[in-house]
């Protein structure tokens, strides 16, 4: 029976939509890319094996002219659509509309090829019944730019990726990658480390103050800090170079702290009166609505997800018709959706937080592209969260979308802004001044509805700061004076919202791979997280400094956002793929290609890219990065400047490796035992090590003990070190988890030390700790109040499903994405199936986990000691080559021709 043949990404999409466009469609998804460039040798057709250029299916001396291979998974999908499409009378390519989605639908047009019906591109922001009918009553024609733009993307960074990482892997550690935005965005997060590690602290004093403005007052009170002395600007944290010194030309007075303490002590008795107050009208307008970064950087900071997890969870939403398309650069909403917004504001907080007209937000990133709405709930009408119900991490993330989007059309917030300057006269004859500032909100307009996080522990815009009323001459006395010591702080480490923050400001990539790209560095081992910190590895380091010294093009900033540049110009039309690539690639003039690059690389001390010198190159003290990690190397007592040796623990980082440390660990290196006594209950000795995972105290098991004894350990505090730690120290480690009582319910409450740091248990309820000392002394009248508070979301709650996919048609059960030890996986709770390369998170499919599920149960129950064995796959079709027909100059819907088979 004939039909109209609608392919879209994902199953999930394809079950939707269908049910909008009802009968006389049929809708199925393609799972995903169909073809992309081999990954492997065994995929690489054998007509081009033997091309100078065939380990990179990119034939470089013809244009650039990409061979493509439908890879096996997808293989039986493609052939369920070829018969789907031999009934169809139309087709209509609905993938997502931006440069990917773009190319998806004409890999499908150019591997479907089919003949005497009409195609049509169908595109749309979000998937609800009006949004999807009307795509399929307004199609448009492929846009070739976008498709060029996309596919020079992706023969770019497989030119970048095959050329320079066997670089990487026969001169640092084989199996390493290199990526064009992949290795910068490594390279700011070692840059930012070594900032730190150059980094010296400055110390300075001030004077803090509490000023009492006398009975009149209902807030008598208020805090002020010191401003200057004899009208000369007291040094603060800014003034100072990250090398510890004043900055050139600073004119200010810096306070140690016996000056500090002696102005302090003059001041004890002086009068004080209020010299100037200075009021300014405050008014905060909305923030934008969501896109892709913001989205991100806002979902880091207030449910603690993951760039990853955030555009997985969002995805959910999308196809299920709850938000609009969730990779986009714009921030602008549609008329629909802007009245609909106004609407709530109107309906939920009243006509008076409602502005007259309705605001619009201009675009903020570079060559903004895909004319896509911002991120917002979905429909001509919004439904409010408790209407959705959702749950989890879908209610929380749809939550902070819709709140964005609704405080967008909201008043600004009003209200005051007061400085006061305070001057006295110190028995030592200094003239003093003191400033205070103060924030009142008199309206608080959209602040009501959405209040945006801050970084680094900033001041959130809703916080207010009330001053009394004062004026100028008000006589006012010192209830509280005291000497402030601050020292300078180090350049903050990257999060993963501030790190995608710093690649759009920089503009390098595209904001809807940041994502993907900072979980591919996470997991190559180049960086990893300390609490939400993201720190380098030392291999990374020596990866960072090849690559400086040997491709410091491809590894800058600037070029890499020039990149950007140049594929935003191919998507406009206005730049030719083919010349770019060849320009990169080859090089022109004074611009060195990638290609000479690699092949006059010469030689290359292998040795010295993994070795950092530690407390300075008189030291003598150096760390290697090796095969097995990284190691301390330094001069032993006989004067061999190699003789010593000792590991470096995994977690700890690179900034905190100092000389002292470094002496730390050479004392006690891995695996040797100090002995601190025996167990005064056990009678077992007790001794103390330094470990892969830090320092740590153990038990001793006797040689006859049975082998399912295991000894009792416990990671030294991060007060303690190995130099100072006691018996006494040993016997409380080893005393957790210490059961801290019964609560009234029965369930027990235990403290224990943890992976993030010192929390209390009680059945699957985690509360974390202020302090590790608290797992000695906490009581459990104090851990009860504890629980007695609303549980925090965090890192202590269980980790939910990444993704659920729905029913497995073997088991019959729920089939959901995990993370685990060893990476993602799908289970359906009776086995587990690892996701592969070229799967992820966002990708994967019921059908794809299906498969990979199948492929475990044939493997059955895993055995202790089974021999791995693989087999073969069977060699891949000739692949695909694609050819660039001419553009015409008429119309921008280009053709490609058939693709070719090797």
């Amino acid at each position: 029976m004939a039909h109209k043949l609608v392919i879209v990404e994902s199953p999930a999409k394809a079950q939707k939509i269908g049910g909008y466009l009802g009968q006389g469609y049929v809708v199925e998804s393609s799972v995903g890319h169909i073809r992309d460039l081999p990954q492997s040798a065994a995929d690489t057709p054998a007509k081009i094996k033997d091309k100078p250029w065939g380990r990179l299916a990119v034939d470089v001396d013809n244009g650039f002219e990409p061979y493509y291979v439908v890879p096996k998974r997808s293989k039986d999908q493609v052939k369920k659509l070829k018969a789907l499409l031999k009934d169809a009378d139309e087709l209509f390519l609905a993938t997502d509309e931006d440069r990917e989605g773009e190319a998806i639908a004409w890999h499908l047009l150019d591997e479907l090829k089919p003949k005497g019906i009409p195609v049509r591109r169908m595109v749309f922001h979000e998937i609800t019944e009006p949004a999807i009918l009307a795509a399929a009553e307004n199609p448009r024609d492929l846009d070739m730019d976008l498709v060029e733009a996309q596919e020079a993307r992706r023969i770019l960074d497989r030119l970048y990726g095959y050329e320079v990482s066997p670089v990487l892997w026969k001169k640092v550690m084989s199996g390493l990658s290199a990526g064009r935005v992949q290795s910068v965005a490594t390279r700011l997060v070692v840059d930012r480390e070594q900032e730190r590690m150059r980094f010296r602290v400055a110390s300075y004093w001030d004077l803090d103050a509490t000023f009492d403005a006398g009975a009149k007052h209902d807030q008598r009170m208020f805090p002020a800090k010191l401003h200057s002395v004899d009208a000369v600007r007291v040094a603060r944290g800014s003034d100072f170079t990250q090398d510890g010194v004043l900055k050139d030309g600073a004119k200010v007075v810096h306070l140690d702290r016996t000056r500090a303490e002696a102005l302090a002590q003059a001041l004890q008795e002086s009068t004080f009166e209020v010299r100037s107050v200075e009021s300014k009208p405050y008014r905060r307008s909305p923030y934008a609505p969501f896109r892709t970064t913001t989205l991100q950087q806002e979902a880091s900071r207030k449910l603690g997800m993951s760039a990853s997890v955030t555009m997985s969870v969002a995805q959910r939403l999308y196809e299920n018709g709850f938000i609009t398309y969730m990779r986009t650069d714009s921030s602008t909403l549609s008329g629909a959706a802007i009245d609909a917004a106004r609407s709530q504001v109107r309906e939920l907080y009243g006509a008076e937080y409602l502005p007259d007209a309705p605001r619009t937000y201009a675009g903020k990133v570079k060559n903004a592209q895909e004319a896509h709405e911002a991120i917002r709930p979905a429909g001509d009408t919004f439904r409010t969260p408790g209407q959705t119900g959702l749950t989890g991490e879908q209610f929380r993330l749809y939550e902070l979308i819709w709140m964005r989007t609704v405080a967008s059309q909201m008043k600004d917030a009003t209200g005051q802004s007061v400085s006061v300057r305070i001057g006295g006269t110190a028995a030592t004859g200094e003239d003093v001044v003191f400033s205070a500032s103060g924030r009142t909100i008199t309206f608080h307009g959209f602040l009501k509805a959405y209040v945006e996080g801050t970084d680094d522990g900033g001041q959130k815009d809703d916080v207010e700061t009330r001053l009394p009323v004062l004026t100028e001459g008000d006589a006012l006395s010192a209830a509280s004076l005291a000497a402030a010591g601050h020292e300078t702080k180090p350049p903050a480490r990257y999060t993963e919202a501030t790190l995608v923050k710093e690649l759009e400001e920089r503009e390098i990539g595209r904001p809807s791979t940041y994502a993907s790209i900072i979980k591919t560095i996470i997991d190559r081992g180049y960086v990893y997280k300390k609490g939400t910190a993201l720190v380098p590895a030392w291999l990374a380091f020596s990866v960072i400094r090849l690559m400086k010294e040997h491709f410091p093009r491809q590894i800058s900033y600037e070029f890499t956002a020039q990149m950007e540049d140049a594929l935003d110009e191919i998507a406009a039309g206005r730049k030719d793929r083919a010349t770019e690539l060849a320009e990169f690639y080859f090089g022109t003039g004074d611009v060195q290609g990638l290609k000479s690059l690699v092949d006059g690389l010469g030689d290359i001390d292998a040795r010295e890219l993994a070795t950092f010198p530690i407390g300075g190159p008189d030291s003598g003290i150096h760390l290697r990065v090796g095969r097995y990690g990284p190691y301390l190397e330094g001069p032993d007592d006989e004067g061999n400047p190699t003789g010593k040796r000792a590991n470096v623990p995994d977690d700890l980082p690179p900034d905190e490796l100092t000389l002292e440390k470094a002496t730390e660990l050479f004392a006690n290196p891995a695996g040797e035992e100090i002995h601190l006594g025996r167990h005064p209950e056990t009678g077992l000795e007790v001794v103390a090590k330094n470990g892969r995972f830090g320092p740590y105290v153990t038990e001793v098991l006797p040689e006859d003990a049975p082998k399912s004894a295991k000894a009792r350990t416990g990671s030294l505090f991060k007060s303690m070190s190995l130099d100072t730690v006691s018996l006494e120290d040993a016997v409380k480690l080893l005393s957790l988890p210490r059961v801290v009582g019964t609560a009234e319910d029965g369930e027990e409450i235990t403290a224990q030390n943890g992976r993030y740091g010192p929390y209390l248990k009680k059945g699957t309820d985690s509360r974390s700790l202020a302090s590790e000392d608290q797992l000695l002394t906490i009581t459990l009248d104090e851990a009860l109040r504890i629980y007695a508070q609303p549980k925090q979301r965090g890192r202590a709650a269980a980790a939910p499903p990444l993704k659920e996919l729905g029913n497995d048609p073997v088991s019959g059960q729920p089939v959901v994405v995990k993370s685990g030890r060893f990476g993602e996986y799908v289970t359906d709770g009776e086995y587990n199936a690892t996701l592969r390369k070229e799967d992820t998170v966002e990708s994967i499919t019921l059908q794809r986990a299906a498969e990979l599920l199948a492929e475990r149960r044939e493997r059955g129950p895993a055995t202790k000691g089974a021999k791995k064995t693989t087999k073969k796959a069977p060699a891949k079709k000739a692949a695909a080559k694609k050819t660039t027909a001419k553009k015409t100059a008429a119309k921008k819907t280009t053709k490609k021709a058939a693709a070719k088979k090797a």
